[in-house]
């Protein structure tokens, strides 16, 4: 994994509304230069983000109200060099739906050894919870591919 040329992630969870949109958008803010885009395995298609993560996006300076969930499909994901998933379980339902890439999927919390736990339907403390963990592996990854400090 270590040295391979990595401009394109995808950041991927179940509905595509909370945790994968928050990811892509911290990704996105920390490193312009890269393409960032999410998308969800079981997706809440056309659905915008969760009211939460809007919210705690915006408080960052972050704009999610145009964001609307995609399905992951396999083509979609031909186009990515790192793709991103929130759980364990997740990783084998993405490289279900795309076999061809094993190896490039990897749990954002890879490196500390930990999920990111879905706040769908919860209140906005799960959603602060879940945030901190995001950027926590958004962090770890960093270091570990683009020498981010």
């Amino acid at each position: 994994m270590y040295g391979v040329d990595i401009g394109k992630v995808l950041f991927v969870c179940v509905g595509n509304v909370c945790r994968s949109p928050m990811a892509a958008a911290v990704l996105k803010k920390r490193a312009g230069n890269l393409v960032v885009q999410s998308a969800g395995f079981a997706a809440l298609v056309g659905e915008p983000a969760d009211p939460h993560a809007q919210a705690l996006m915006r408080a960052a300076g972050i704009d999610l109200s145009g964001h609307r969930a995609r399905q992951l499909t396999p083509a979609m994901a031909s186009g990515f060099d790192l793709i991103l998933v929130m759980e364990e379980n997740h990783r084998r339902e993405v490289e279900r739906i795309f076999p061809a890439g094993r190896g490039r999927i990897h749990r954002l919390g890879r490196f500390g050894g930990f999920d990111v736990p879905d706040p769908y339907r919860q209140p906005r403390a799960a959603f602060e919870q879940s945030l901190a963990l995001i950027e926590r592996g958004i962090g770890d990854f960093a270091r570990a591919f683009w020498k981010a400090p």
